[in-house]
């Protein structure tokens, strides 16, 4: 289990890497006035979110679900710092698909929002993952 637990981390850390890229380049994007800037940062969103973003989190979920069932459950029943994790687990889940949503707006060309508004988003990830890490280091509760 120690791999699946290595492995695990390997993809929530690319997962992350893209949660935290992303939105950055919807700054840029967002301040791009220059058609040639923006058709680069199209490319650059999608192949973030399919190459890295996206399959790093079905990886990251499959592994993660391997270690609940595998030698976890009993902590599920019982712990509540796992129902804690496991909440902002999808918490960051629907923040994922609300970042695959603004990688079609944006290759739509359908954006009305500024950089400001994605520099807000650009920092959510970083409370979940302050949280989790938390949650499962310290065991609080």
């Amino acid at each position: 289990m120690l791999w699946v637990k290595a492995f695990h981390l390997i993809a929530v850390v690319t997962w992350f890497a893209g949660l935290f890229y992303l939105p950055r380049l919807f700054v840029y994007h967002a301040m791009s006035t220059d058609a040639a800037c923006r058709d680069t940062y199209k490319v650059m969103e999608r192949k973030l979110w399919r190459g890295i973003t996206n399959p790093s989190m079905w990886v990251a979920l499959g592994l993660g679900l391997w270690l609940l069932f595998g030698y976890a459950w009993q902590a599920y029943r019982s712990d509540g710092w796992l129902h804690a994790k496991l909440a902002l687990v999808a918490v960051l889940i629907a923040y994922h698909f609300y970042l695959g949503h603004l990688v079609k707006v944006f290759r739509d060309d359908r954006n009305t929002r500024s950089h400001v508004f994605y520099r807000w988003i650009n920092e959510f990830p970083v409370f979940i993952l302050i949280a989790v890490v938390i949650l499962v280091v310290v065991k609080p509760f």
